[in-house]
């Protein structure tokens, strides 16, 4: 019997650059390149004898043949791909795939999963590589810890976790002898290093505190909040950060708090997922766990030794 279905990674294609209105995110969403996405595409075309998509601006629109052939095709790739999903489930028992932001993710996160593992063996965690631009919709994907503020767009379910509090920290030796810090006017006087992703950072520590600008200028900036890190432990200055990327460090005597009162900020990190799509109950006991583990009070991984 000749076959008239084209193949699963065609209608994948087709869907995602339907859904997402562009080739690039529906690359990015599928792990290929673009040149794959529109390759595919150009091949259900051709099987199908119509144009899927026409274009406008930017932006890749479906024809009317279109927006019918999705509406015909998307319910039965939507249950293979859950049906394939849980035969893995089966096989494997229940996996949690998510995507973290790399910062919370090795300073915050990795320390406080062995609590998880001990205390939900059966879960099988997987981690799906971080985007930058992730509109937040992949369906192999539960859940993502991401920075940001809300509000959220409509189509994404967010819990604030942890990062809204920035600290300043220093070399402890800047906390001792007759020239310690002991005001927020000690800290301007040293080097100020800046994360260059945030520069305002230290003016609206400065306006919190009511102090008058203009904020100094940098002594260094930084990408990484570990670079930071190790800028203050080297002797360079003093670096304004989020208080749960340095647990370990402040723990360990590597960098002290210059001051002890933080910041608030609307800026944090979040536990996202999916609004049109129901948590599985891995999730939902990931997300139980993680807030537990955000909590004032909670007790961080350096001074337990298990769950």
């Amino acid at each position: 019997m000749r076959m008239h279905s084209p193949s699963l990674s065609e209608l994948h294609a087709f869907a995602a650059a339907a859904r997402l209105g562009s080739y690039s995110l529906a690359a990015q969403e599928l792990y290929v390149t673009q040149g794959g996405i529109s390759r595919a595409i150009a091949r259900l075309e051709e099987h199908l004898g119509f144009a899927l998509f026409e274009r406008q601006g930017r932006r890749s629109v479906l024809t009317e043949a279109g927006r019918e052939y999705l509406q015909a095709v998307e319910p039965a790739v939507q249950s293979i791909e859950s049906a394939s999903a849980a035969a893995r489930r089966r096989h494997f028992g229940p996996q949690l795939r998510l995507s973290v932001v790399p910062t919370l993710f090795s300073h915050w996160l990795i320390p406080r999963l062995p609590r998880f593992n001990a205390l939900h063996p059966g879960i099988v965690l997987s981690f799906a590589p971080y985007r930058r631009d992730d509109p937040l919709s992949a369906a192999e994907i539960d859940g993502w810890l991401r920075v940001g503020s809300e509000p959220w767009p409509a189509h994404v379910v967010a819990d604030y976790v942890v990062g809204r509090d920035l600290v300043p920290i220093c070399h402890p030796r800047e906390l001792q002898g007759p020239q310690a810090i002991r005001s927020a006017a000690d800290v301007l006087a040293r080097p100020l290093l800046f994360h260059t992703n945030y520069p305002g950072n230290w003016a609206r520590w400065m306006s919190h505190l009511g102090l008058p600008g203009p904020c100094p200028a940098p002594a260094a900036d930084f990408e990484l909040v570990a670079l930071l890190v190790q800028a203050v432990a080297a002797g360079m200055g003093v670096a304004l950060v989020q208080r749960c990327l340095v647990e370990e460090d402040l723990a360990a005597g590597r960098v002290a708090l210059a001051l002890p009162a933080p910041v608030h900020i609307e800026r944090g990190y979040f536990l996202c997922r999916p609004a049109a799509r129901a948590p599985s109950e891995a999730f939902v006991q990931f997300r139980a766990w993680l807030l537990e583990q955000a909590a004032p009070g909670a007790v961080p991984p350096a001074a337990a030794s298990g769950p």
